[in-house]
């Protein structure tokens, strides 16, 4: 006989003792809630007004702490207060049709090839959109954007948005538009000055008189895509970038999103100063990808003031070829630091060769500031104008010398003048330096060699020298401060640097008409 559990709710006694207990929470659930209406008819009574079922300390506690949490802070005050500064640029640009015809124009303003067309792309002229083709040439209409400096209506946008326009218009921020002419422009620098005709009372925004910090605020205004007065925020991302445009390179990056057609417009502060003029993105695809660069208002103001005055920049020229130092350049010159810039060759006549600064000589600073690298060394004198005295100092041979020059004016365009030593007319073979995996001959045996120095004649792939960049045709002129013109020379220099207890030895090497120092090691053994 299988026994079956019993089941306890059918006995009477467990029936009557769940009654008891149901009616026992029935009751004290039913003394909660006449209890309760007995507050809430307190809270009814005319006296005391009407109330909430449903507050209490606690809720009323929460509310009270949310109200004083301060609501996140945003930029509308400052943008309707510095927007109206801001102006669209339109320009019309007569140009010769390409031989193809295709349509398919490449906007970039760089040379092809070049740092800047492969990774940046400029975000302002022309947008491609074609014309009149019957006559070969064409009117191409560019957007970008720019902002008023003073209220009787001069402007700054960017030179590669201006550059070439036959005509020149700009829309404000209350959709009225004028006529404007190019005062002048700085190609080194990206930087145009305009000047709006028919008004004087144009609202105006100031350069900043500090530079950003990395991490401040900044608000892009531009006129993206020909959109009009479009506002973004970011933050400045980093300082004194250098993109490949040139010696001046000393650009601000910020992450706001700018895009085609903001080019020339200012990037605010939260004081609504402008810290910078945008001009250039780093885009693989064309768009914004949060890498944008502007203009420091501290080289906008020095640029513009000339411009403003004379149409065009003057800088002022010490006549020297520079170049970093590296660490293994400060090595070999027994420097303790990486810092300066090391003369490769001062040019001919010029105010640094005529001071008596040599090749080798390293510039530690400029009246009294110091110099960081080659490119703080040419934003420095190129800051200052035509004319003015400066005090160099400069590390000659190991020890240190000051140095007074008057500055020259900055050609327009320097050329260095040199052989090559790239004719094909059968160099000899030359000698080995087995210590640094080169085969040299002297200069004057090699037809367009010249007469000075030892030419490369052949590079061990696998050497150090071919590492740093040694090819054939390469000129040796000096090796460890000496002159060479022979395979002896070179090895005596290098026996000499290795009884010194140097592990490298610092080479001047003329390549392709230009002179550069290179450190190469001294093999053991």
């Amino acid at each position: 006989m299988t026994e079956r559990p019993t089941d306890l709710s059918s006995l009477p006694s467990y029936r009557k003792s769940r009654l008891s207990l149901f009616s026992a929470r029935k009751f004290a659930l039913m003394a909660s809630v006449v209890a309760g209406l007995g507050v809430a008819a307190y809270g009814l009574s005319p006296s005391n007004g009407p109330v909430d079922l449903f507050s209490s300390p606690a809720h009323a506690q929460v509310a009270n702490e949310v109200s004083k949490v301060a609501r996140p802070i945003g930029f509308a005050d400052i943008v309707e207060r510095v927007k109206p500064s801001v102006i669209s640029v339109k320009v019309n640009i007569n140009e010769k049709v390409a031989k193809d015809d295709s349509g398919n124009d490449d906007d970039s303003p760089f040379q092809p090839g070049s740092p800047m067309e492969r990774f940046f792309r400029r975000f302002g002229g022309q947008d491609g959109i074609p014309g009149l083709r019957g006559n070969g040439r064409r009117a191409i209409t560019g957007q970008g954007s720019g902002f008023f400096i003073s209220a009787d209506g001069y402007a700054v946008t960017n030179n590669h948005v201006v550059d070439g326009a036959s005509k020149v218009e700009v829309t404000t921020d209350d959709g009225k538009t004028y006529s404007a002419k190019v005062i002048g422009t700085d190609q080194r620098t990206d930087v145009a000055l305009i000047k709006v005709e028919g008004g004087s009372n144009f609202p105006f925004a100031k350069l900043a008189d500090g530079k950003p910090r990395i991490g401040d605020w900044v608000l892009a205004v531009g006129n993206p895509f020909g959109l009009g007065g479009t506002v973004t925020a970011g933050i400045v991302s980093a300082m004194g970038r250098d993109i490949g445009n040139g010696p001046y390179d000393d650009f601000i990056q910020i992450d706001a999103p700018v895009n085609k057609g903001n080019s020339g417009g200012p990037a605010f502060n939260v004081d609504g100063d402008v810290v910078g003029v945008n001009t250039a993105i780093y885009s693989p695809s064309g768009g914004s990808v949060g890498i944008a660069f502007s203009i420091p208002a501290s080289t906008v103001k020095s640029v513009v003031a000339q411009l403003k005055d004379k149409g065009s920049v003057s800088r002022g020229w010490i006549g020297v070829q520079i170049q970093p130092v590296t660490q293994d350049i400060a090595d070999s010159l027994g420097m303790k630091k990486a810092e300066g810039a090391l003369v490769a060759e001062p040019q001919a006549s010029g105010p640094a060769a005529k001071a008596g600064i040599e090749s080798g000589d390293v510039i530690t600073s400029v009246n009294g500031e110091s110099v960081k690298d080659a490119r703080e060394l040419a934003r420095t004198i190129g800051g200052l104008a035509p004319g003015t005295a400066v005090k160099l100092n400069v590390l000659h041979k190991g020890q240190e010398k000051a140095i007074d020059l008057t500055l020259g004016k900055l050609p327009d365009n320097i050329e260095a003048k040199a052989d090559t030593g790239n004719d094909n007319s059968g160099p000899t073979r030359g000698t080995d330096v087995p210590k640094l995996g080169l085969t040299v001959a002297p200069a004057n045996s090699v037809a367009g060699a010249g007469k000075e120095g030892v030419v490369v004649t052949e590079v061990d792939p696998k050497s150090a020298a071919a590492e740093r960049g040694f090819k054939e045709g390469d000129v040796i002129l000096e090796v460890a401060g000496k002159n060479v013109s022979s395979a002896g020379d070179v090895r005596d220099a290098l026996a000499a640097a290795k009884n010194d207890n140097k592990n490298s030895v610092l080479m001047r090497v003329k390549s392709g008409g230009q002179s550069r120092f290179v450190a190469v090691p001294i093999a053991k053994g």
